[in-house]
């Protein structure tokens, strides 16, 4: 089973900036496709970020789309998530999940994933 392992969270003030990361580590060279959602209290899951297995395709949110960019090693099986300009909405709990055989939108959608991992806060202050 795939264990994801995720950093990069904390504490920023708005105007700043975060880089997320996700290593995937199952002990194999599986190429998962790897997404981005977040979670404030009582609301639903946000899609914010995807990147292909193959890291030829991303995919945003458009409360993201402009000021983040994701990308991959996929040798490593590690994904970045870049966040600039980062406004107070963007505070919420990052989760980062992998998938097999994902396609196209289903990169954003939750239930694409297999995989979660066990998430970070990040915080902006204005």
């Amino acid at each position: 089973q795939v264990q994801l392992v995720e950093s990069g969270g904390g504490s920023v003030q708005a105007g700043g900036s975060l880089r997320l990361s996700c290593a995937a580590e199952d002990g194999t060279s599986t190429s998962y496709a790897m997404g981005w959602f977040r979670q404030v209290p009582g609301k639903e899951y946000e899609f914010v970020a995807a990147i292909s297995w193959s890291g030829t395709s991303t995919y945003y949110g458009d409360s993201v789309k402009g000021r983040s960019t994701i990308s991959r090693d996929s040798a490593k099986n590690t994904v970045w998530l870049q966040m600039n300009n980062l406004k107070p909405e963007d505070t919420a709990v990052y989760y980062c999940g992998a998938g097999l055989e994902v396609e196209g939108s289903e990169h954003m959608m939750f239930a694409a994933y297999d995989v979660w991992g066990q998430g970070t806060q990040v915080t902006v202050s204005s």
